[in-house]
């Protein structure tokens, strides 16, 4: 039975030495190479001081070594700590002081802003750049410290309730959390995606979103170790047709994106001919959207012209993170994102902590084996968060009653209009019925006479107009649901995952309603 992550890499290494586990450019890496590498770094750590327990950032974009020192870091019985590569010196900072990381591995590019925040956090003992040739000062080689290691014979205990990786949340509603996964945790949602999406060795998984969002990892790292395939890691989704020739050329068979990439795709204007001979070529068997809600004309559109089922699906950090999936067989609901996993419970509670009936909306809430600890040195949020074996999630959903979840929104993001709960999501799909529109979000902001109000934000090609869109929202909608505005924008803001930044967009509508730009659109 294997109980933590490096046993994991090893069992696969053991039963498949020679079978690529990364490409990366005219790279090829083996799982036992990169086991070997991994031993390597580990025994490099515990020579340079890192005990049971200590905390490891990781700075690093998607590429081979970000694999190499994550399971690393876990055979020296250490926690790692991957760090967003867009966030600015100062932001990157407050992770690093706040994991109290001893050690940092970082990029090239990334090597200037990690000496600074090394000279600035006590905690930080020494970083490792890969590539990198300029040392001194605690500044190390990765590369030259991995040649001159020998392999790291004895690992940790074997303990799956120890700590793995502290992954900081994006922090849209204050500073970012450090959800605390264990191997259990990472291990049972692992198992859990294998099983429903039918990993196995011959798949080749394509990895476009950053190793440091907890999705990716899991997904495009971790589950393919499992199933003993293959990971064609990409270092950015541009150029666009770049992707597709990777997908076609590496036989890509397990694409897993975001709605985002999902709507380039679906839109992409390609003959009657090449669609079929790009459906009869196309590698791919299953698609994955993830990180975001995926609009369900997108995946009708998707499905529709490539052939192959898009499947969306729901999680979250603090789950490690996948909780829910659209079945690879059988009834799958586009509006829909899935039902829970195997090992994972769901129930929508309303503000009593009852349970609702089918069709009703309250909080989603968790509970199962993928569930975190808790947040890193927040005992008052974690108290918030997990109570009586349940993670809240803060997102409204319903359940109907074949168990299909359907999100409707972040419980902060509710609108209450005179009285009455307005959920962003249903005006967004609304929006995007419209013939022209690409992205839609809606947020809540407080008008000085009408009290809280919906503002939506649209991005659409230039002859869709805002008129037009509140005409369409008025014969779908009852009145009190129709936002008092419609912005249209170039693109809509988005964190690293696709995600649609609904801060943003509330600053700046509370901002135009500020200036007395109130009117609605009509």
């Amino acid at each position: 039975m294997i109980r933590t992550l490096e046993e994991l890499l090893d069992a696969t290494a053991a039963r498949f030495p020679d079978r690529i586990y990364i490409e990366y450019g005219a790279k090829k890496i083996t799982y036992c190479q990169a086991a070997a590498v991994s031993r390597k770094f580990a025994q490099v750590l515990r020579d340079r001081g890192v005990t049971a327990g200590d905390r490891v950032a990781l700075w690093l974009p998607n590429c081979p070594e970000f694999v190499f020192a994550f399971f690393a870091v876990l055979r020296a019985g250490a926690v790692a700590v991957p760090v967003n590569t867009l966030l600015l010196r100062e932001e990157a900072r407050y992770i690093v002081e706040d994991a109290g990381a001893k050690v940092m591995v970082c990029s090239a590019g990334k090597a200037q802003e990690a000496k600074n925040i090394l000279s600035r956090v006590p905690s930080l003992e020494w970083i490792a750049v890969s590539p990198g040739s300029e040392t001194g000062n605690g500044v190390f080689s990765f590369w030259e410290l991995v040649r001159a290691a020998e392999e790291l014979q004895e690992g940790p205990p074997a303990e799956p309730l120890r700590l793995a990786e502290i992954v900081y949340t994006s922090g849209t509603t204050g500073r970012p959390k450090g959800a605390c996964l264990t191997h259990r945790n990472l291990l049972a949602n692992v198992n859990d995606c294998a099983q429903v999406i039918r990993a196995n060795k011959r798949d080749v998984f394509i990895c476009l979103l950053p190793l440091f969002h907890s999705f990716a990892s899991t997904v495009c790292m971790l589950l393919p170790c499992a199933a003993g395939a293959k990971t064609v890691i990409l270092r950015s989704v541009r150029p666009f047709k770049r992707v597709v020739r990777t997908i076609l050329r590496k036989r890509v068979t397990v694409f897993i994106g975001v709605p985002s990439l999902y709507g380039i795709l679906s839109e992409m204007r390609l003959p009657f001919a090449r669609r079929i001979l790009a459906a009869l070529l196309n590698p791919v068997r299953v698609c994955i959207s993830g990180a975001a809600a995926l609009p369900p004309q997108v995946t009708r559109r998707f499905e529709k012209k490539f052939r192959r089922p898009l499947l969306q699906g729901y999680g979250l950090t603090e789950a490690s993170p996948v909780v829910s999936l659209n079945p690879l067989k059988g009834r799958r609901v586009p509006e829909s994102v899935g039902v829970s996993l195997p090992s994972v419970r769901v129930r929508i509670e309303d503000p009593r902590g009852n349970e609702c009936a089918p069709g009703e909306v309250g909080e989603l809430v968790v509970s199962g084996p993928n569930v975190m600890q808790g947040y890193f040195h927040l005992d008052e949020a974690t108290a918030r968060t997990l109570r009586n074996g349940w993670l809240y999630t803060g997102d409204l959903a319903k359940k109907d009653t074949l168990g299909f979840l359907y999100i409707m929104g972040r419980a902060k993001e509710m609108i209450n209009v005179r009285g009455l709960n307005v959920y962003p999501r249903e005006i967004e799909e609304v929006l995007y019925r419209c013939p022209g529109v690409h992205e839609a979000a809606v947020v809540g902001v407080m008008h000085r006479r009408r009290g809280e109000v919906p503002v939506a934000f649209v991005a659409a090609e230039a002859h869709v107009e805002e008129r037009r869109l509140m005409r369409h929202l008025r014969e779908s909608i009852a009145s009190y649901k129709v936002p008092l505005r419609i912005i249209k924008k170039p693109v809509l803001p988005k964190n690293p995952t696709g995600k649609i930044v609904k801060s943003e967009l509330q600053r700046e509508a509370s901002k135009l309603f500020t200036r007395g730009e109130n009117a609605p659109s009509l």
